[in-house]
């Protein structure tokens, strides 16, 4: 670590501008303090830890040497972005990261213009950089664009087939591969770093192209070998062949954590004007921070901590999550069958199968962040007899539903989809949220569509699912806790498409589709305490539909609410779809859908989003008022 100066100068810079404004030889200093800044905020607010810390440097260095904000700087997921969003305007309101009203967890288009491009899901960056490269060029502008992906992002398809789009639509993007998988020991990181700046100098691009030139008045069998050897030898020793290839060229790997090597790197990599560079920096996760440095994942994501010690502040209930549930639930059935495998892409603790993989490794499968081919091997472990369960997050699996339509659906191919983080995540925001499976999935011939209201229904659709065999099924099930304990039925299939009634009443239905029947019965707590009888129904199954429960319940009652934590157009209108075909709705029944708003939801306590939602106890208690004709405040007395 460099000596520093007893000022602050972190405390000098708001905008990169300022940064701008020092000498190289403070950059350390700064990088030191931006560090330190980005522990102390996130034990305060909890959030996406040790992948800043290991860019702080890299985010000195880019905001030094590119002009930003007309230079354009696109963070790959960005929730290593932290750092950028202090150095940018924002360290006032560092501490309000993923809270009601703060700052985003991600880089987010309306919060700065040094955020040129939204992102949370991986291996958006290049495509996203090539195009702002595109229109720059047809505007006839100068400025730089600079794409920061990591070593997991770059394994997505969409990151190459980017790339290989790059060399083709423009001669200036610049692409940062962000390695943090390893670690560079002193003698390699010293020759690396040297190899490097010899290689993006000004000095060995004019011996290249002084060579090539040469090259080109060969004739045709020896100009093509010696662009081979050139090209070969130039990479051999950097591993760069495969980028080279694509149309880039490749210049690394560097140390991460030297400035004077990244500052010197980057300014001539922006002189550059014949074709697109791929910088390949390597930094450690969780740089300076030694409970991150010592942690298995980094301390990849953290709620708030001890500065000092590391230690994590620890939730207050006892209760499994969700994900627990489904995790435990699919090893009883896997010990029964030796057909079920689990697919995951890149996510085995978050979905769980770091449990299921710890008792069945060989039945266990992390394919990366690909979730279309986790679709597609799935259908094809499905169409030779296993039984596989793809558990991806409801907001991931988007990126795969092509395949789930095509390779899937069609084909009627048996796999499970486990859709983990259905409705609101709350602090991860609108990017996470599970909002749209109900209706994308919901809307396919012959899938199979289920939601738990609680942890025992969860592990009862695990066992439902292992045992359909002849087309396509999904279960769904948010964040958090789940509700209530196993009962002695916990493992015993439900029957297809027949949903359950809690609770019976004569004049108000609420008909349930998930993880709000807590809610949904307080609420009919309250209207029973105002003399309104209420019957409690859980669907279990939007698709097939229990048809004959929904018409009972269209008949025997007044009102009919349905309930679900997602968007428009899911469980709510295939009932409505029902209920217009049955000839329900000349009945005189008063119905209502309640689902999520139709707008993306900020992120703030999930609490707090479900009740500004509508979806909370008192909402769906007025709902069923207003529905009666009856005053909002009457739920509220």
């Amino acid at each position: 670590m460099a000596p520093q100066n007893s000022t602050p100068l972190l405390d000098q810079i708001k905008f990169p501008a300022d940064l701008r404004k020092l000498d190289a030889s403070q950059l350390q200093q700064v990088a030191d303090e931006l560090r330190a800044e980005t522990i102390s905020a996130v034990s305060t607010t909890g959030g996406h830890l040790g992948a800043g810390l290991g860019v702080v440097e890299l985010t000195v260095a880019l905001h030094y040497v590119f002009n930003t904000p007309r230079d354009i700087v696109i963070w790959d997921v960005g929730h290593q972005a932290y750092p950028h969003k202090i150095l940018t305007g924002r360290r006032e309101r560092i501490r309000t990261l993923r809270t009601g009203g703060g700052l985003s967890g991600f880089t987010k288009r309306a919060e700065s213009e040094y955020d040129p491009f939204g992102a949370a899901h991986a291996a958006t960056s290049i495509s996203a950089a090539l195009g702002f490269a595109v229109a720059r060029d047809k505007r006839g502008d100068d400025n730089s664009v600079i794409a920061v992906i990591g070593d997991g992002s770059i394994s997505a398809g969409m990151a190459y087939e980017a790339m290989n789009n790059a060399a083709e639509s423009t001669k200036r993007l610049i692409v940062i591969l962000n390695d943090n998988d390893m670690s560079i020991a002193p003698p390699v990181g010293g020759m690396s770093s040297y190899l490097g700046r010899l290689a993006s100098s000004k000095t060995y691009r004019r011996i290249r192209k002084t060579a090539k030139s040469v090259a080109e008045h060969l004739p045709a069998p020896i100009h093509d070998v010696g662009k081979k050897v050139e090209e070969y030898a130039r990479t051999l020793v950097t591993g760069g062949t495969f980028f080279e290839e694509l149309g880039f060229h490749y210049l690394g790997p560097f140390d991460g954590h030297d400035l004077d090597t990244l500052r010197l790197i980057l300014n001539n990599a922006k002189e550059y004007d014949d074709r697109p560079v791929l910088i390949h920096v390597v930094t450690k996760k969780g740089k300076g921070y030694a409970p991150a440095e010592n942690a298995a994942d980094k301390y990849h994501g953290v709620t708030k901590f001890n500065v000092v010690t590391g230690e994590q502040a620890k939730g207050g209930s006892s209760a499994p999550s969700y994900t627990k549930v489904f995790a435990q639930a699919l090893v009883r059935q896997a010990e029964k069958d030796e057909r079920i495998v689990a697919v995951t892409a890149a996510m085995p603790s978050g979905t769980g199968l770091d449990i299921f993989g710890k008792q069945f490794p060989g039945r266990t499968f992390d394919v990366g962040i690909a979730e279309q081919h986790a679709v597609t091997f799935a259908a094809g472990l499905a169409a030779d007899g296993m039984k596989p369960f793809a558990a991806i997050y409801s907001t991931f699996l988007q990126r795969g539903y092509d395949q789930v339509v095509h390779d899937v659906a069609i084909q009627k191919l048996p796999v499970r989809f486990a859709m983990d983080r259905a409705g609101l995540v709350g602090a991860d925001g609108p990017t996470h949220a599970g909002s749209f499976d109900v209706g994308f999935m919901g809307a396919l011939p012959g899938m199979v569509l289920m939601a738990a209201a609680d942890g025992n229904e969860l592990s009862r659709m695990v066992a439902t699912a292992a045992a359909i065999d002849d087309r396509p099924s999904a279960f769904r099930y948010p964040r958090g806790d789940a509700d209530g304990a196993l009962g002695a039925d916990a493992d015993i299939p439900l029957e297809i498409g027949k949903g359950r009634i809690l609770r019976e009443g004569t004049s108000v239905a609420l008909l349930n589709f998930g993880a709000r029947m807590i809610e949904a019965n307080k609420a009919a707590d309250k209207l029973a305490a105002m003399g309104l009888s209420t019957t409690l129904a859980d669907a279990r199954f939007a698709k097939p539909l229990d048809e004959d429960l929904i018409r009972r319940l269209a008949r025997e009652h007044e009102v009919l609410l349905t309930i679900e934590e997602g968007a428009e157009g899911g469980f709510g209108a295939f009932v409505l779809h029902f209920l217009a075909r049955d000839g329900q709705l000349d009945r005189g029944v008063k119905i209502r859908t309640l689902t999520l708003p139709d707008i993306f939801q900020d992120q703030d306590k999930p609490e707090a989003m479900y009740a500004a939602a509508g979806l909370d106890a008192d909402a769906i208690a007025n709902a069923a008022l207003l529905a009666l004709g009856r005053g909002v405040n009457e739920a509220r007395a």
